[in-house]
């Protein structure tokens, strides 16, 4: 028990939510800290179950989902190493609104509630940084919104190819991006059916700008590919 909570420190103070903690702060906060392993396909909460308090992701990925009225699943969000989910429905103390589930074997920590709103107490810019994580996921949400209301699906599919490529290297005009999850998920995350994604992928290669392997995506010219989604 004791490793786990010196292991959830360790992980926690290299947070931006968490950095300007004390020692004695995170202690406090690691001591409130469990470790979830989830195998791949596993729903760690349904949507309707209480929050009781909010998931940060070690390593692996969580799919956060609705299912609507016709059964049809809408993907809200894919979260990677590092990034958090469940703060706000904690903080307004009301059921989770999707369902997380694991996409490949996955570590994460829980943070329970009770911690975070003691510390919220004691200090106003713990509060400030919580408020900011929510606000840029609101940000987020709101320009995916303009992008499915706004964009083509050729420019959603070409703008998440290359907000997933990283920066490329100084002259280089290749890339390979790693899908990081099952097409189907990911054409649900950008609004698009996986068959629409699936042909929006084939009319790329055969403009010759991108080769598909898999869920590997080789981007054949990054200017090019660039050009219409600008």
């Amino acid at each position: 028990m004791a490793t786990n909570r010196i292991q959830a420190k360790a992980f926690l103070a290299n947070l931006p939510l968490f950095k300007e903690l004390s020692a004695e702060e995170l202690d406090r906060v690691a001591a409130a800290t469990r470790q979830v392993h989830a195998e791949r396909g596993q729903v760690l909460f349904h949507r309707g179950d209480p929050a009781s308090g909010f998931y940060v992701v070690v390593f692996g990925q969580v799919k956060l989902a609705f299912v609507g009225s016709s059964g049809a699943e809408k993907v809200v969000d894919i979260v990677a190493p590092g990034g958090s989910f469940g703060e706000a429905v904690m903080f307004m103390e009301q059921p989770h609104v999707v369902t997380a589930q694991a996409l490949a074997d996955t570590l994460l920590l829980h943070v329970a509630k009770d911690a975070v709103f003691a510390e919220v107490e004691r200090d106003p810019r713990f509060a400030r940084r919580m408020i900011g994580g929510m606000a840029r996921r609101m940000r987020q949400l709101v320009a995916d919104l303009e992008s499915y209301s706004m964009r083509s699906g050729t420019e959603r599919v070409i703008g998440f190819l290359l907000s997933s490529c990283g920066e490329a290297a100084p002259g280089a005009t290749t890339l390979t991006v790693t899908l990081p999850a099952a097409k189907g998920v990911i054409a649900s995350r950008l609004n698009l059916t996986q068959e629409h994604f699936s042909r929006i992928l084939h009319d790329l290669s055969a403009a010759g700008l991108i080769e598909v392997h898999g869920r590997e995506v080789r981007i054949l010219d990054c200017q090019r590919l660039r050009a219409p989604e600008g």
